[in-house]
């Protein structure tokens, strides 16, 4: 069967949840409903493993390394009204100190570390449902060994 050119994809996208004295990292960022609150977060470039891809947008969305130490969860997610499919791999993780030298990524306002309660009284201006939900699993101890993930064998 040949491969179909207009088969449907979701957007793949990664995200980072860091926590630190009880308190998770977050970003602020500007978006066409204002202002919002996400982990860090991101999409999948081509040729990119999705550590790569979680290590890269908290680095470039904080200034703050980022060391995935677990899967929390992988989530499907569609807006009501939208036919864009997001498909969120969320990683467990530890994050360095930010590097003051380094510009955000346009659109984040500013890195911020929230306790789950401040986190969960602002769920309305979260970016999606997705936020609270990778938090919540986080907190439930959901966590998926990271060699669970695998490349094909050929991949670089």
């Amino acid at each position: 069967m040949a491969d179909r050119i207009d088969q449907w994809r979701p957007n793949v996208t990664v995200a980072a949840v860091a926590e630190r004295d009880g308190r998770f990292l977050l970003v602020e960022e500007e978006t066409a409903q204002g202002l919002r609150y996400n982990q860090p977060a991101g999409h999948l470039e081509e040729g990119e493993t999705l550590l790569a891809a979680v290590t890269r947008e908290c680095l470039e969305e904080t200034a703050c390394t980022f060391d995935p130490e677990a899967l929390i969860g992988v989530y499907r997610h569609q807006d009501p009204g939208s036919p864009v499919t997001y498909l969120r791999f969320a990683f467990a993780g530890r994050v360095g100190p930010a590097d003051p030298s380094r510009a955000l990524d346009a659109g984040i306002v500013r890195a911020v570390w929230l306790s789950a309660e401040e986190i969960h009284a602002r769920r309305e201006h979260h970016r999606s449902p997705l936020v609270m939900r990778c938090l919540q699993d986080f907190l439930a101890g959901h966590r998926y060994p990271l060699d669970c993930l695998r490349d094909s064998p050929d991949a670089a």
